[in-house]
């Protein structure tokens, strides 16, 4: 559904009014969900062991910190919407017991920078730990921190995470932009999974989870819009649903008004996608309402088995890690399309509705 533009001064593009009626409902069930599962985020007794995965602990648990911190920003307080995002963030600083744990991670591992992305969620909340920062200024400090090596869109992790926490950013920011799949504005044609992710990360880091979207650059914003829906759609048409949700919160944090058409069309997919208890697969064919699975080619799977959902009566098609981040980032996203939606035009950047030129 293509929105058309209203009649009024400036001409204002209507809202997408087929994306606002499934948003709020998207946004709930999946906060639902994962409230309902916030004991498989817990951090287990031996967190802190070597042998310990820090991928099925401290991931899963910084993704719910930092998600729900955004839709806590983003969410009207009072509302079940904020209230449950506010109840996962308060879940989230006592599970690494108000920063403590955080900070054993680091003094454990001096020169990893996960520990700090993930305390830096919190600290831009103002959930703080004064041990903790102090040593994340010790080790700022250190030739290893200022020559750190990642990926670029990492790298932005990193910095922004530092701006949060209120250290010396070990890089700049524009010089790392400029190494990034995104800032080297490739190819479109190139688009593919890790790429997308990548681009996605550059965006979330550089305007600080959609908090400051002044910061991506015109010729950036640019190539996103005109971009995005083709990335999107083929994300939606492969079943790729966790990147498609990263594409969209894109969307959402762009300056100047969101892309109604963009939104209308994938919005409604993505609340089809998601199963009644609230969860979104990250890939595949989505578990239908009525127990099967539409497989391609117009066949069905049987649903896996797993934990209760938060639908009396019914059970979780998918296993926890299969869809826990999916359905966080459809929250995510959700939340930040609301708000640019709802938000009056003279508050989001004026003059930012160019588009790239499109080239053969």
């Amino acid at each position: 559904m293509t929105a058309t533009a209203t009649e009024g001064s400036g001409r204002e593009r209507a809202p997408a009014a087929t994306a606002l009626h499934v948003l709020p409902g998207v946004l709930r069930t999946a906060l639902d969900w994962t409230n309902a599962h916030r004991a498989e985020f817990a951090l287990p007794a031996d967190a802190l062991d070597a042998h310990t995965d820090v991928n099925a602990t401290f991931k899963p648990l910084g993704e719910l910190a930092q998600l729900c911190v955004t839709i806590r920003r983003d969410t009207e307080p009072g509302t079940p919407e904020h209230t449950a995002a506010d109840g996962l963030v308060t879940f989230a600083w006592e599970q690494v017991e108000r920063g403590a744990l955080l900070l054993e991670l680091l003094r454990a591992e001096p020169f990893a920078s996960y520990p700090y992305e993930i305390y830096a969620a919190f600290a831009a909340e103002g959930l703080r730990h004064e041990g903790f920062e102090r040593l994340a200024h010790t080790l700022g400090a250190t030739r290893s921190w200022a020559h750190i090596e990642q990926h670029p869109n990492r790298q932005l992790g990193l910095v922004n995470s530092e701006r949060r926490v209120g250290t010396v950013a070990h890089a700049d920011s524009g010089t790392v932009l400029s190494r990034t799949w995104l800032g080297g504005l490739a190819e479109p044609w190139m688009f593919e999974g890790p790429s997308g992710y990548a681009l996605t990360h550059t965006v979330f880091h550089l305007t600080d989870w959609g908090g400051a979207p002044d910061r991506l650059p015109e010729s950036l914003a640019a190539y996103l819009r005109t971009w995005l829906p083709a990335w999107t759609d083929g994300c939606l048409e492969s079943g790729h649903w966790d990147l498609a949700g990263e594409l969209l919160a894109v969307a959402a944090v762009l300056p100047g008004p969101p892309a109604p058409a963009l939104l209308d069309t994938a919005w409604p997919v993505l609340a089809d996608v998601q199963d009644a208890g609230g969860s979104i697969p990250e890939t595949g064919p989505p578990a239908r309402r009525n127990g099967t699975s539409s497989a391609p080619g117009g066949g069905t799977t049987s649903p896996v088995a797993g934990a209760t959902s938060p639908v009396a009566g019914t059970s979780d098609p998918y296993p926890f890690y299969d869809c826990y981040h999916s359905t966080l980032v459809t929250a995510f996203a959700a939340a930040l399309s609301l708000r640019a939606l709802r938000s009056p035009p003279s508050l989001r950047s004026a003059g930012a509705q160019g588009r790239e030129r499109q080239t053969a």
